[in-house]
């Protein structure tokens, strides 16, 4: 094991790593809500589901992916990311091969939840913990350039299948995607990782070495409160996007809208998620991930009163660029947070657990509305219960304020 005074500690970290960090948050789309979300009437139509049907199947296949991802995510800790990432992005391909070709109900919850798993969850995941050890006096504005990959899935993908479903159909569209993941992702992951360094060797990307918490063991995180306490509050946004995102369909149709027109405004949205991921990468590098936290949701919550609100048109861009604010904060924000709170050795464990809590939270939103849809609640006053959540747990990060800082143990250099 290499030891942060040696040499490799002072080397540059290979700029490849971040350029296949942005490949495989990019890939996550085809395995995340609101991608899956354009072919639902499709899905629903074909197999004769109901939105409460098909929302508890998706709730079922992501919560088996969020159960899997806690078994397999501390995998990264143990094996190179190229070894785990290329696997997955033959999954994933197959995942998407296995959705063109569904042919009876009960496959479903199996499709969606590869999908899930090897889309949103590993993808993602593989993405961040290896940015989070690479890096580490650069660790905010080097993830919130990976994540930029997530936010051109955002602003090109669902659009695009919008697209491509009416021109060649929704079966038809799920097999350009698996042609995408095996013949464009999984080779530029193979070639960025090339250099990649072991996963126990440590890679600064500058000259200066920085203050070091302790590594925690996911046991020892685990038995801690403030942890636990934390993650509550920073799934809300995976629930609140996740249905909103996941019910986009019902939505438009009970504002009088248009999916095109909805559709159309998530690269507006992938624009100002770029603009605050990298906004929020320069901060976090400056003052800490931790400081950020009781500000970070107050954007989404705001958005999604604009929809609970309103019936205008103009509503959908008012809460794409909210929304924007607090999403494009998200990934670079905790990305680096449980670095920087717990250490960097056991990362890949550490956060296969809060992203399987966040993956939980994604599973629980289709479902949950779905049947409340069912049961005639309202999709406004379902949006306000998000609002009053997310307030709630803004307040709540708040206080957790000192405890995170004396977990921290020194400010970031």
């Amino acid at each position: 094991m290499q030891s942060t005074a040696d040499p490799i500690s002072r080397t540059r970290a290979p700029a490849g790593l971040v350029v296949a960090a942005f490949v495989l948050m990019l890939s996550s789309t085809y395995g995340q809500t609101y991608f899956i979300a354009v072919f639902a009437p499709d899905i629903k139509r074909v197999f004769g589901l109901s939105d409460g049907g098909f929302g508890s199947i998706y709730t079922v296949a992501t919560i088996a992916s969020a159960a899997t991802l806690i078994w397999v995510g501390k995998f990264a800790d143990q094996y190179r990311i190229r070894v785990l990432a290329s696997g997955v992005m033959v999954a994933l391909a197959g995942m998407c091969l296995a959705m063109a070709l569904v042919p009876v109900i009960w496959l479903l919850a199996p499709i969606l939840m590869g999908l899930r798993l090897f889309g949103q969850g590993l993808s993602t995941h593989l993405a961040i913990t290896g940015v989070g050890r690479w890096y580490r006096r650069r660790r905010g504005r080097m993830m919130s350039v990976s994540v930029l990959g997530f936010s051109t899935g955002e602003a090109v993908l669902p659009f695009t299948a919008v697209v491509l479903i009416g021109a060649i159909g929704w079966r038809e569209t799920w097999l350009v995607s698996a042609a995408f993941v095996l013949l464009v992702s999984l080779p530029l992951v193979l070639i960025f990782l090339r250099r990649e360094p072991a996963p126990d060797a440590v890679v600064e990307d500058g000259p200066e070495e920085t203050a070091r918490v302790r590594d925690w063991t996911r046991a020892e995180v685990m038995r801690s409160p403030v942890f636990h306490a934390v993650v509550a509050g920073v799934v809300s946004p995976a629930f609140v996007f996740t249905g909103v995102f996941f019910h986009q369909a019902y939505l438009v149709e009970a504002k009088g809208w248009t999916l095109v027109w909805y559709t159309s405004w998530f690269p507006a949205y992938a624009v100002a998620s770029v603009l605050t991921a990298i906004g929020t990468g320069f901060v976090v590098d400056r003052i800490g991930a931790r400081r950020l936290l009781p500000l970070f949701l107050l954007p989404m919550c705001l958005g999604v009163l604009v929809l609970a609100l309103s019936d205008s048109r103009y509503a959908v861009p008012a809460f794409m660029l909210l929304a924007a604010g607090t999403a494009g904060s998200s990934n670079t924000l905790l990305g680096a947070l449980w670095a920087e709170l717990f250490g960097t050795r056991h990362l890949g464990a550490i956060r296969s657990v809060a992203v399987a809590a966040q993956v939980f939270a994604t599973a629980l939103a289709p479902g949950l509305i779905g049947i409340l849809l069912d049961l005639g609640v309202s999709i406004e006053a379902q949006f306000l219960a998000m609002v009053a959540y997310g307030l709630l747990a803004s307040l709540g990060l708040a206080l957790l304020g000192p405890r995170l800082n004396r977990i921290a143990g020194a400010a970031i250099a």
